[in-house]
This record gives C-alpha cells, sequence and structure tokens, in this order.
C-alpha cells in the first residue's frame, strides 16, 4: 500500500459514476514482463489479505473454516438478557449492487436464475432474474467462486465457494457445497482447504461426476490447487490434473456431446507482499480425452509457453457445435488474443488478430477472463473484461462494447455471463454493479434493483439528518440514501469509496473520498464538489489503499488525515498541517508504511491516536506535540480501528485484523490509562480479524465489534463476548458507527449493503443487573482464583428452580467439560473445576469459557489455567 497521493487523479466519471485513476498502461505493461511479476504502484495490491496476515503474510490453512465454525457455534446458542437487542434491519442499498462472480440458469426452467456474489453469498431468482432472494445465508463461507446446475437433475445445485479472480479483496472460501431441493438447504462436501474455486462443472452424461477447478491460495505455495474429479456426487475427490503448487484451475469446460472430452484451463498466479505474478511457464490449456485420466498441453496455434507469456485463460465450447472451441488469453497485464478451434482443439487460429478486443481492457485482464459463445451461433461470442464485448463474427470486429472505451450502458468489470435456455438473446450478466437483463442479445439493458450486496468500506452518519446513510464502497463510490429507502441510494463521488464525513454543525457539507485518499469537499449537499483538498499534505508520503480522515467530535470544520503521519486541519480542509513525525517503520519495498486509524477522543481534543498497519499504536494527550508509541506489549498485527470512551478520555480500545497462524491471537485490548497498561478483552470472541470497533456513547460499557464473521458485543467495557443481535448474514463487518443523537447503531457490512439496529436506552451496569431481577434470573461469578492451577471454584445463582447445565470450552468453542447437567432448586451453588476434561485428562493452559444455562437463559465467563 506505499503509494503516492499524486498517482491519484480525478480523471473521468464513467459508467455509473466511477471514478477512474490515470493509467500508465505502457509502464503497466513493463512492469509486468519479468516472470509475470508487477509492482504496479497504481493498483490495489494486496490490501485485504496483508491485512489479515501480516507480519507472516500466510495463515494456517484451517484458518478460515475455524474462524467461521467458533462464530457458527456461537450464533448457534442462546442469548444472555444483556446482550439481547433484537432483529437487524435492513437498510439497503437493493438498486446499486456489487461484484457478481457467477450467473446460471437452470436448464429445464428458463424462469430459474441463480447467481453467486463476491462475498454476499448466492441468490436465486424465479422470474427470470428480475427478483432475488438470498439462498446460502447459514452457510460457513459466503464468497462464491462459481455455481452449477445438474443438467440432468436441476434441482441439484453446487456452489464451489471463494473467489477465484486473485483481486485485492477476494475472499477465500470453504470448499464445495451441494443442495438437492434447488437451494433450500445445502451440503459440504468437501475441498475445504481449495481456497479459491474458479469452476464447477457436472458432466451432462453423468450426474456424478463433478469437475471442480480449484485455483487455491494465492499467498503461498498450495498443494490443493488443480483440477479435481468426483465420481460419487461430491462424496469423494481425486486430482485428476496437478501442474504445480503455484498453479491452479481457473476455468474447466466439458464436451456436452462427448464427456470425455474435457478442457482446463490452467493459471500461474502468486501473491506476494512486495509483488504479484499474474503469467508464468506452467499456464496453459489442457485437454483430456478419456474424462480426465490423462491430460495433454493445448498448442497448435496457440501461444506457446515455453516463449509467450501465459496467463489467465476462459475457454467455452459451442452448445450446437462441441468441435468449436473458444479459448481467450490473457498475460500479466493485457489482453492477449482470442483463439478459436474447428476441430475439438486440435488446432486453433487467432480470431482477433487486429486485436481490437484490446480497445475494452484497461492494463488488468486477468481479472476478468470470460469468453462466452451463443449457444446456436458460433459467430456471436461474448468477451468480458472491463468492457462488455460482443463480436457477431466470430471475433474479427467488437461493434458493441459497453462500459469502456464506449457508451456507458453498462458499469464496468463484468464477471459473468449467461443465456437463457430457450431464448439465447435473453441475457443476465454480472459485474461489479450487479445485474443486468438484455432481451435482445445485449444491444440494450436494464439494471437489476433487488440486490443487496454492495461492498461497503466504511459508513457515515447524518447528525441533522439520521435519515440519512452513507458508505464508501467498492468499485460503486460513495453513495447515500436521502429518505432512509433501501432503493432510493445514489452515489455522489465516484471510484473506490472509503471514508465518508458530514459535518455535525452543516449537512450540506460533505468529505468523501476514493482510493488512497484522493479526498473531495462539497458545501451545497453534493451538488458540486472541489477535488483534491490536500494542500499542505506531503504527495511523496504514503497512504493507505483506505485512507483514515475523521472529523473531530467537538469541531466540524477541525479534520484529520491519515498518511505515514498525521494531519490537522481547522478549516475544513483548506490546509493540512502535520502534527507528528512518520508513525510507521518506514520500510522500503514493502506495502506497509500507512496510518490506518485515528480516533480523537469526545470529551477532549488534545487526545488523538493513531494505528497503523505495521502494528503501532501513538496517543498524544496536548494536541499532537508529543507523541508516545503505546504498542509494546500489544500484538504484531495490522491495527484496524481505535475507539476512546465517549466519557473517560484515558479509556481506549485497539483493534487488530489477523487470521489465525499457528496459535490463536488476541485482537482487541482495553486501556484505562492512555495505553500506559492494556488488558485482553477478546475473552470468549474466536480468534477473528477485527475490522469496526464502537462504543454505545449511552453507555459506554457496551462494546459493539465487527469481525469477519459478523458482529458482536460486550456489555460489561470487554469480556464476555457474544452475537450482536439477530437476521444478519455470516458476512464481513467493515465499520460499525452508533448515530450522535439517535438510538441506532449502522453496519456497513462487506457484501450484504448495510443494517440498521435500533438500541435501547442506555443503562449504567448497576442499572442493568437491577433490570435482569425483573424476570427469572441468573447471575454466573466465574472463578475464583482465575488465573488459576490446579483448580477453581465457579459460582452461580437462580432465581428459581429449573433445569443447570454448566459447561467449560475451550478457547475454539469446543466442549471440555461437563460441570453439571440437573435440575436445581433456587439458590446459590458452587461448582470446582480441577482443569481435567470429561474424560479426566489434564488440559493445556490457556484460556476457557464457562457456560451456564439455565431458567431460558444464558451467561458466560473467562477461566485462564496458568501452568
Amino acid at each position: 500500500m506505499r503509494r503516492s497521493i499524486l498517482l491519484l487523479v480525478a480523471a473521468a466519471f464513467v459508467g455509473t459514476a466511477i471514478l477512474l485513476a490515470v493509467l500508465d498502461s505502457q509502464q503497466l505493461r513493463e512492469n509486468a514482463r519479468a516472470y509475470g511479476e508487477t509492482k504496479d504502484p497504481k493498483r490495489p495490491a494486496e490490501s485485504e489479505w496483508i491485512k489479515r496476515t501480516f507480519p507472516h503474510f500466510d495463515a494456517a490453512p484451517s484458518a478460515v473454516a475455524e474462524m467461521i465454525g467458533q462464530a457458527q457455534a456461537h450464533r448457534a446458542r442462546p442469548k444472555s438478557h444483556s446482550a439481547d437487542y433484537g432483529a437487524w434491519e435492513f437498510a439497503g442499498p437493493t438498486n446499486i449492487g456489487g461484484r457478481i462472480t457467477d450467473i446460471e440458469f437452470n436448464p429445464s426452467d428458463g424462469n430459474t436464475v441463480y447467481a453467486g456474489a463476491a462475498t454476499g453469498g448466492v441468490f436465486k431468482s424465479t422470474d427470470k432474474g428480475n427478483t432475488w432472494a438470498s439462498i446460502f445465508d447459514d452457510q460457513a463461507a459466503l464468497s462464491c467462486g462459481d455455481i452449477a446446475v445438474d443438467p440432468n437433475s436441476t434441482q441439484v445445485l453446487y456452489v464451489g465457494t471463494g473467489e477465484a479472480n486473485g483481486g485485492h479483496n477476494n475472499f477465500p472460501g470453504g470448499g464445495v457445497y451441494k443442495s438437492t431441493d434447488g437451494g433450500t438447504s445445502w451440503t459440504l462436501k468437501g475441498l475445504e482447504t481449495t481456497a479459491s474455486i474458479g469452476r464447477v462443472a457436472v458432466d451432462p452424461a453423468n450426474s456424478n461426476r463433478i469437475f471442480v477447478g480449484a485455483v487455491g491460495s494465492y499467498f503461498s505455495p498450495a498443494p490443493e490447487r488443480g483440477l479435481y474429479l468426483s465420481e460419487d456426487g461430491g462424496e469423494t475427490w481425486d486430482l485428476s490434473l496437478f501442474v504445480s503448487d503455484s498453479t491452479g484451475c481457473v476455468d474447466v469446460a466439458v464436451d456436452p456431446s462427448d464427456p470425455s472430452v474435457v478442457f482446463a484451463a490452467m493459471w500461474e498466479r502468486v501473491r506476494r507482499p512486495n509483488s504479484s505474478h499474474l503469467f508464468g511457464p506452467t499456464g496453459g490449456l489442457f485437454r483430456s480425452q478419456d474424462g480426465g485420466d490423462t491430460w495433454i498441453e493445448l498448442t497448435g496455434g496457440l501461444p506457446d509457453p515455453d516463449s509467450e507469456q501465459i496467463g489467465r485463460i476462459g475457454i467455452s465450447i459451442h452448445e450446437s457445435d462441441p468441435s468449436i472451441v473458444y479459448a481467450l488469453y490473457n498475460d500479466g497485464a493485457d489482453y492477449v488474443g482470442l483463439y478459436r478451434s474447428n476441430d475439438g482443439g486440435d488446432s486453433w487460429i487467432d480470431a482477433d488478430p487486429a486485436k481490437r478486443l484490446d480497445d475494452g481492457t484497461a492494463g488488468f485482464s486477468w481479472y476478468f477472463g470470460q469468453v462466452r459463445v451463443h449457444p446456436n451461433d458460433p459467430d456471436i461470442v461474448y468477451a468480458l473484461d472491463v468492457a462488455f464485448s460482443r463480436s457477431t463474427n466470430g471475433g474479427s470486429s467488437w461493434p458493441i462494447m459497453y462500459g469502456y472505451g464506449g457508451p456507458p450502458i453498462l458499469h464496468v468489470d463484468h464477471h459473468a455471463l449467461a443465456f437463457h435456455p430457450e431464448d439465447p438473446s435473453y441475457l443476465v450478466e454480472g459485474n461489479d454493479g450487479g445485474i443486468n437483463i438484455s432481451t435482445n442479445g445485449g444491444q440494450s439493458w436494464s439494471k437489476v434493483a433487488s440486490l443487496p450486496v454492495t461492498q461497503f468500506y466504511e459508513i457515515g452518519l447524518d447528525t441533522q439528518r439520521p435519515d440519512r446513510l452513507y458508505g464508501g464502497t467498492q468499485d460503486n463510490g460513495t453513495l447515500r440514501t436521502v429518505a432512509g429507502a433501501i432503493d432510493d441510494w445514489e452515489a455522489i463521488y465516484g471510484g473506490d469509496g472509503f471514508y465518508v464525513n458530514v459535518n455535525p454543525e452543516d449537512y450540506r457539507e460533505i468529505y468523501a473520498e476514493s482510493q488512497f485518499g484522493f479526498l473531495g469537499k462539497t458545501t451545497n449537499d453534493a451538488a458540486s464538489w472541489s477535488y483534491g483538498v490536500l494542500t499542505g499534505i506531503n504527495p511523496s508520503e504514503s497512504t493507505n489503499w483506505s485512507t483514515p480522515v475523521v472529523i473531530a467530535p467537538s469541531d466540524g470544520n477541525t479534520l484529520y488525515y491519515g498518511t505515514d503521519r498525521v494531519y490537522r486541519s481547522t478549516n475544513g480542509a483548506g490546509v493540512w498541517s502535520a502534527i507528528s513525525d512518520d508513525l510507521t517503520d518506514g520500510l522500503p519495498d514493502t506495502r506497509l508504511g500507512t496510518v490506518t486509524t485515528i480516533a480523537v477522543a469526545p470529551t477532549n481534543a488534545g487526545v488523538i491516536w493513531a494505528g497503523t498497519d505495521d502494528a503501532h499504536v501513538w496517543v498524544t494527550t496536548d494536541g499532537g506535540g508529543i507523541w508516545s508509541d503505546v504498542s509494546s506489549t500489544l500484538p504484531t498485527r495490522w491495527v484496524t480501528r481505535i475507539a476512546v470512551d465517549p466519557i473517560d478520555d484515558q479509556v481506549a480500545y485497539v483493534a487488530f485484523s489477523g487470521l489465525k497462524w499457528h496459535d490463536p491471537e488476541p485482537h482487541i485490548f482495553k486501556t484505562t490509562d492512555s495505553g500506559e497498561n492494556w488488558s485482553d478483552i477478546s475473552d470468549n470472541l474466536p480468534s477473528i480479524p477485527i475490522n469496526a470497533l464502537a462504543i454505545d456513547n449511552q453507555d459506554p460499557d457496551v462494546i459493539f465489534v465487527g469481525t469477519d464473521a459478523g458482529a458482536w458485543v460486550s456489555t460489561f467495557g470487554g469480556g464476555q463476548w457474544e452475537v450482536l443481535g439477530s437476521g444478519l448474514p455470516l458476512v464481513s463487518i467493515y465499520d460499525l458507527k452508533v448515530h450522535p443523537t439517535e438510538r441506532f447503531l449502522v453496519a456497513g457490512t462487506h457484501g450484504r449493503s448495510m443494517y440498521k439496529l435500533a438500541l435501547p436506552e442506555g443503562v449504567n451496569v448497576e442499572e442493568r443487573e437491577e433490570a435482569t431481577v425483573a424476570g427469572p434470573m441468573i447471575r454466573l461469578h466465574p472463578g475464583a482464583p482465575n488465573p488459576f492451577n490446579p483448580s477453581t471454584t465457579i459460582r452461580f445463582t437462580l432465581s428459581e428452580a429449573g433445569a443447570v447445565r454448566l459447561t467449560v470450552y475451550d478457547a475454539a468453542g469446543r466442549k471440555v467439560r461437563m460441570l453439571l447437567d440437573e435440575r436445581r432448586a433456587a439458590g446459590e451453588y458452587a461448582s470446582r473445576w480441577d482443569g481435567k476434561d470429561d474424560a479426566g485428562r489434564g488440559v493445556a493452559s490457556g484460556r476457557y469459557l464457562v457456560v451456564l444455562e439455565a431458567l431460558g437463559r444464558r451467561e458466560t465467563g473467562s477461566l485462564v489455567l496458568v501452568e
């Protein structure tokens, strides 16, 4: 993420108000020539993955599965009285959309369509794609790579999880899921460690044979990469084609007339903290003529991997005449060529010798790589890239090119296209702005406005007009709703949107930014903008992909901005002045070295906190005169958020990203003395990257966190965490904000748009405890002593008679010991735990969770066994 601010300029609004960075395509291409490596400073690079894997730049293979498993276990447990917040309310948008990775029609029912979202799960339409309903929300991974409908039994579906496009914010998946009832229920069918899946294909003659193209993890050698084959409907899997641990299978096509003929596109793709390999000699197009038992690499007119740069390849077989096959080739940056075979892959011709399709690309064709041939006419071909392009003469010319280098009819960045099984002129297309429908083969389009899949990075609230919600999004700019409806959202600022701030004293004054901190300001409610309001900020300094910009709580004219240091403006971004030195390690040849979060104490403008991507936490108590690094006892992790208590300016919380490496690490800490000392308050919170942090402004003991596995709450100033509310999909929460004057919390999800949660009127801890006495009450007093060795006594109270269960779990949510499971009268009780499991074996030292369940309620506490 080391970037120069001036590398982004407001170039143009294209398509749906997309603010594009000016691209030096020649430089980009030159950078990509050395063995597929690019260090292009104009790309977001690996920000989301680096955030989650710093400092190891890798994660345990089971990290994501364990994280989601722990979260699912918590979601299934009853909530305690103090954490029962009711249901989340969906706040929109539905009319904006987000990145779609795949679309599939039911081949026997043209009314039924399925769509996969990059981070939002799977959706089903029963009216040809006009309206949609989610069908995958309860599964462990909402990142969709590909969907397949069994052509022989169309109620059978497969979903390969984990987006395979290789971009900076692609989330890993959790394997292959199968449904036998059209998506009503799902079963995990294995391949959990494949990380990302490019294609799932069912043998049209044998439903038990399923091919899965596993791209795998981009960030480390991955022996799980390759093409898998199941011959028993997904019960077991064999690796049919393996090339190398840096090369995955990104596309698969099965000949509909002879299923023994299978094509597989292999892509050499590796990402590192400071570079990205986009092609290599092990990539290429392979064919099997015996159902996947043996494979040969195809040449015969195709680019030669020994002398040419082979990157991502897309495949499409003509349905009516399967001897006709198209292959779309890309390299480290560019479109290479479209090739056609008229003999089933034995020989190939260059279908676009003039390279006219290159006009629809923008230097990162590897991110798309999709080609589709019309099922009835082999000369009608569609290519998906930054632009959506159509040829009617087999690729010689491309008169329709929408979204880039042509009319802005469609949102840019195209990933999916499906033909209606009975009327191939009826197209359903997916891009970074959602889904569009054409009834005339792509000549005109209508946008679908019923998909809640917007990927928010940051959100903003309006103090004076509470119905207004704002947010910065992936590839859809900065959005807002004026009336608070779910379908009236509008883009007010282009590019990828990030921090957005509304002056609490004047709702017409708004600050919005695009990637890497390109800041704009409006003083007339977004009617017009001043761009690049960065006077005084050194353009050579590094900025983060999501550059922190915040308004001081007590002064709407004072703002703070983070590069590798903190800047302040006291005149509404007119002029900025640095109030700190470089707060990072400033390591060369890395993408680190930026401020990632800034927080100002609501009751003391002199108390300012800053966190960095290289694990530093700083605080100043004199408005920036002296800064203290208070991170020596904190984890070496990317700092995501800092929040300051709304009453006591010495109390602060700091949250970290980070997937599990070898051992789980805590992700949230609390200080009561301005950082001199820190307490780990992770308690029973699963080992999940934390992206968002908020404090209830009426009750500072209530802490909200947004994670890669939903939203959580502690009602005791940290510790004893529980899932927050109900009805929120198991999706990444990137931002949380409590409205300053109204009683609601807003969650910006990265894949399922925005949600609101009504908050109760704030009460202090004593009032909360008294309130619980009104009904059946249980009280847990865990652990005396605590920490302990060899034993501890757990006390609890029942207000009336009932069945009681007292259980000890480990940090991963696995049951360790059942201490009590019987009926008890009202009263006070004590139970001793000797540090052993149900089998009488001593357990390892570490953190454990004790759970009391009785009278329809549940309380939790933390125990620490020391050596």
